[in-house]
């Protein structure tokens, strides 16, 4: 059946969808009342054109600028820089963190030919540099004062994450980085060196 074959190779191309799992889900809509499967493609067809990327901070939104930029009760002093527009959604539903995003779109990865020209590094500098311009035209900006970087603990965030201190230090802005180690409900026993390291290294007062 090419028709059936064609949507099972369609569905194969997302991200962690294997062929059973897309023969499942063909089976699934072959089945389904007609007003899902016209509603489900009647979304898929018309998202790409809804959902866009906010002006200022890089993240998805379908108002430009996004709610969180045009927030007035976020806190303006603080930027959390990211990596993908997806983990301002998982950040934000923690419900923790107050202040604005910046999305990078990446991170560097000299080997692959990604350099800080590929990046929104460019961008996230013109915004700190704008905030604590005194002379900046305008409603008098609010100066940011601390920069989190909330990049994967992989040796590309961890690149990033110094390049970024290095550029942003001359600026007098604070630098921080999110903590790492141990999850909640971890075992000492199952935990790799590298998580043990970054425990030890971040270890708090109680």
């Amino acid at each position: 059946m090419r028709a059936l074959e064609e949507l099972v190779s369609l569905l194969t191309r997302l991200p962690g969808i294997g062929r059973k799992s897309a023969l499942r889900m063909t089976y699934y809509l072959l089945k389904a009342d007609h007003g899902f499967t016209d509603a489900l493609a009647e979304r898929i067809g018309s998202l790409q054109g809804l959902i866009s990327f906010c002006s200022i901070c890089g993240s998805y939104t379908e108002e430009d600028p996004c709610p969180v930029c045009s927030g007035l009760e976020r806190d303006r002093r603080t930027i959390c820089v990211v990596e993908q527009p997806q983990d301002v959604l998982t950040i934000e539903a923690s419900m923790e963190y107050k202040g604005l995003y910046h999305v990078l779109g990446g991170l560097l990865s000299p080997l692959d030919g990604i350099g800080p020209d590929k990046l929104r590094i460019a961008s996230l500098i013109q915004r700190v540099r704008k905030s604590r311009d005194t002379q900046a035209e305008g409603p008098e900006p609010v100066p940011v004062e601390e920069i989190v970087l909330a990049t994967n603990p992989t040796v590309e965030g961890d690149t990033t994450a110094l390049y970024i201190k290095k550029v942003l230090e001359k600026d007098g802005v604070r630098v921080t980085r999110l903590a790492t180690g141990m999850p909640v409900g971890g075992d000492l026993e199952y935990a790799d060196r590298l998580t043990l390291a970054r425990s030890f290294r971040g270890r708090t007062i109680l």
